[in-house]
C-alpha cells in the first residue's frame, strides 16, 4: 500500500486525502440534512398520509429512537470490522431506508422507513469522522476534520432552504429521495478510493446486550410519553434499570458508567440534557408555529431559521477559545438563559407575524444563546475526564443529547396539551406553542441552575483537548473522537458516538 493510502498516513493535500474529504462529507450530510429538513416538511406529510399528532411525533422520534440507541455500538462496530466497511454499510442502509421513506403510502410505514434510517444513522454517523481520526497523518487531521465540520455546516446553513424548497416544488417525498442519488455518489468514491482501517487494539466483546436494553427503554418510555401509556412507562423504567444493572457488571459495557465519577462530567451531562430537550422540542414546533400559524410557506419556514445557524457558523470558534480562557460555568449559565429569552420570544410570533420585528429579534437572541454554550459544553465533557476516555464520554455525551431531543418531543405535545389534529388548527396549535415555549424555558433556566451550581473548570483542562472544535447547528454536541476507549496498555480505540 502506498504511504498515502496507510492508515494514519494520509495527507491532505494527496488525492487519497481528497477523497476521504470528499467521501466522509457526502455521508455525514446525508444524516445532517435529513435532521434538519424533515420537521419544515412535517405539517405537508401529515396532510398527505392524514397522520395525526402522534404520527408526526414518531416521524420525527423513530429515527432518532435507532440513531440514539445503536450510535455507540455502530462506532464500536467500525472499530473491530472496518470503519469504510460499516460506513459504506450505514450509507446503503441509509439510502434505503430514505428511498422507503419516499415511497411511504401511510404514517404508518414511514414511521417503519425512518427506524431503519436511524439505524444507517448510527452506521454511517460516528464511521464519517473516525475515517478522517484514524486516517489521516496527526499533522493534517486538525485540518482534516476542519473541513469536514465547515462543509457540514455549510450543509446545515442550506439544508432547512432546500427542505423548504423540496416541499414547495417537487413534494415531501423528495425531501427523503434526496439521500438516494447522494449515496450512489458517496458510495463508489469510498470503495474505490477511501482506504480501510481498524483499530487494532479494539478487544472485548460487543455489548449487545446493553445496546439493546438501552434501546428498548428509551422506546417504551417515548411509547408511554406519545400513546399516554403508563404501563410502557413503568416497563421503560424498569428495563432502565435492568440497563444499568448491566452495564455495572459488562467488562466492555456500551456505557462505562464509571465516567459518572467525575462530578463535573455528570454535571455536564446534566445541563446537556436539559439544553438539547428543550431545543428539540422547540425545533420540532416552531416549524409548525411558522406555518400552520404565521401562514409561512415550508420554504419560508425553512430560510426564517437561518439566523441561528448563521450565527453558529459564523462564531462558535471564537465562543470556544473564549470559554477556554473563562472557564465554563459562564458560557453554561448566560447560555441557556439566553436561549430561554428567546424562546420567550418566539411567543410574539402568531397570526400575520412580521418576520423582522418578531421571528428576527427571538432568532438571533436564540442563536447568541447557541453560539455562547455549545463549543464550551463540548470542551468541558472533554475535559471533565482522564485523555483516554476523551471519545467515549463525547460519545455518551452526543447519546444523552439525542435523547433528550428524543423525549423532548415525546413528552412536549402531551404536557401542552396538544390535541390529535391541533396541527390543522391555527387557533388550536396557537395555544399549544403559547403553552409549550415557556416550558421549554424553564428547563433551560435548570440546566443554567445546574450549572452555577456544579460546574467549574476542569481541573487539568487541557488533558483532553480536542484537535478541533466540530459544531452542530442543531443537532447534538460537536463530534470529536467518538468512542475512544482505553485499551489494555493506553491504547485508545476511535469511533464510537456520532
Amino acid at each position: 500500500m502506498d504511504d498515502d493510502r496507510r492508515p494514519g498516513e494520509i495527507r491532505l493535500a494527496s488525492a487519497t486525502g481528497r477523497w476521504v474529504i470528499t467521501a466522509t462529507v457526502l455521508g455525514s450530510s446525508m444524516a445532517l440534512l435529513d435532521s434538519t429538513v424533515v420537521n419544515v416538511a412535517l405539517p405537508r406529510i401529515g396532510r398527505a398520509l392524514d397522520a395525526d399528532t402522534a404520527e408526526l411525533q414518531w416521524t420525527v422520534n423513530a429515527y432518532m429512537l435507532a440513531l440514539a440507541g445503536l450510535i455507540l455500538l455502530g462506532g464500536a462496530l467500525g472499530d473491530r470490522l472496518g470503519r469504510r466497511r460499516v460506513f459504506v454499510l450505514g450509507v446503503v442502509w441509509f439510502a434505503v431506508g430514505s428511498l422507503l421513506c419516499g415511497l411511504a403510502p401511510s404514517a404508518l410505514v414511514l414511521v417503519a422507513a425512518r427506524a431503519l434510517q436511524g439505524v444507517g444513522g448510527a452506521l454511517l454517523t460516528p464511521g464519517s469522522l473516525a475515517l478522517i481520526q484514524g486516517g489521516f497523518h496527526p499533522d493534517d487531521r486538525a485540518r482534516a476534520v476542519g473541513l469536514w465540520s465547515g462543509f457540514g455546516g455549510v450543509g446545515a446553513a442550506v439544508g432547512p432552504f432546500v427542505g423548504g424548497w423540496l416541499v414547495d416544488g417537487p413534494g415531501w417525498r423528495w425531501v427523503f429521495l434526496l439521500n438516494v442519488p447522494l449515496a450512489l455518489v458517496c458510495v463508489p468514491i469510498a470503495l474505490r478510493h477511501v482506504p480501510e482501517s481498524r483499530d487494532p487494539s479494539a478487544h472485548g466483546r460487543f455489548d449487545v446486550l446493553g445496546a439493546a436494553l438501552g434501546a428498548a427503554a428509551l422506546t417504551l418510555v417515548t411509547y408511554a410519553l406519545i400513546a399516554s401509556a403508563w404501563w410502557a412507562g413503568a416497563a421503560g423504567l424498569l428495563t432502565g434499570v435492568a440497563f444499568v444493572l448491566t452495564e455495572r457488571r459488562r467488562s466492555f459495557p456500551i456505557l462505562p458508567l464509571s465516567l459518572f465519577s467525575s462530578r463535573l462530567f455528570t454535571a455536564v451531562n446534566l445541563v446537556t440534557a436539559c439544553v438539547y430537550a428543550a431545543f428539540g422540542g422547540f425545533f420540532f414546533l416552531v416549524a409548525l408555529q411558522l406555518q400552520v400559524v404565521s401562514g409561512y410557506s415550508p420554504l419560508g419556514a425553512g430560510v426564517a431559521m437561518l439566523p441561528t445557524t448563521v450565527l453558529m457558523l459564523l462564531f462558535s470558534a471564537r465562543s470556544g477559545q473564549l470559554g477556554e480562557r473563562i472557564g465554563p460555568r459562564i458560557p453554561l449559565t448566560v447560555g441557556p438563559l439566553c436561549c430561554a429569552a428567546g424562546m420567550l420570544l418566539m411567543l410574539r410570533v402568531g397570526r400575520d407575524a412580521s418576520y423582522l420585528v418578531d421571528v428576527v429579534p427571538a432568532l438571533l437572541v436564540m442563536g447568541l444563546g447557541m453560539v455562547t454554550l455549545v463549543a464550551p459544553l463540548t470542551a468541558t465533557v472533554l475535559g471533565s475526564v482522564d485523555t483516554g476516555q476523551a471519545g467515549i464520554a463525547s460519545g455518551v455525551n452526543n447519546a444523552v443529547a439525542r435523547a433528550a431531543g428524543l423525549l423532548a418531543v415525546a413528552a412536549l405535545p402531551m404536557l401542552a396539551g396538544m390535541g390529535p389534529r391541533a396541527y390543522r388548527s391555527a387557533d388550536e396549535f396557537g395555544g399549544v406553542f403559547r403553552r409549550a415555549m415557556p416550558m421549554c424555558a424553564g428547563v433551560l433556566v435548570v440546566g443554567a441552575l445546574i450549572a452555577v451550581w456544579w460546574v467549574r473548570r476542569p481541573v487539568a483542562a487541557d488533558r483532553a483537548r480536542p484537535e478541533c472544535s466540530v459544531s452542530c447547528a442543531v443537532g447534538a454536541p460537536p463530534l470529536e473522537g467518538h468512542g475512544r476507549r482505553p485499551g489494555p496498555a493506553g491504547a485508545e480505540e476511535v469511533g464510537g458516538a456520532g
